[in-house]
């Protein structure tokens, strides 16, 4: 409950900021439908509860930690730290995806040996 918390309580703050940043954007409101995005798979990941929802959530916060990164993709700097963003998660994604088959592996294997 605390981490759901921080996140809506972060995100509350940070989207209250992003209002005066952006104002005068013309893309405002795609903006904002990324940073929603953004809360709603930090959320996804800190209430799962499962394996299948936490990884979900995971892949859904790179997503969108590229599509905010290289919002303003005109920009060669942040079109450049979008794709080393979008590189870096996928050798993260990559990780988690193979601890998740572990534990998924593990168990299934445990359970079938405990029935046994």
């Amino acid at each position: 409950m605390t981490m759901v918390l921080v996140v809506t309580g972060v995100g509350a703050l940070i989207h209250v900021y992003s209002i005066g940043y952006m104002e005068h954007d013309p893309r405002f409101g795609r903006f904002f439908a990324y940073m929603n995005l953004f809360v709603f798979f930090m959320l996804m990941l800190v209430l799962a509860d499962n394996y299948l929802l936490l990884y979900l959530g995971w892949e859904g916060v790179g997503l969108c930690s590229y599509l905010l990164i290289g919002f303003w993709h005109d920009r060669p700097a942040a079109a450049n730290a979008a794709k080393k963003a979008f590189i870096t998660t996928r050798i993260g994604d990559a990780a988690m995806l193979l601890g998740v088959v572990l534990i998924w592996s593990t168990s299934i294997r445990s359970t079938s040996e405990a029935c046994s």
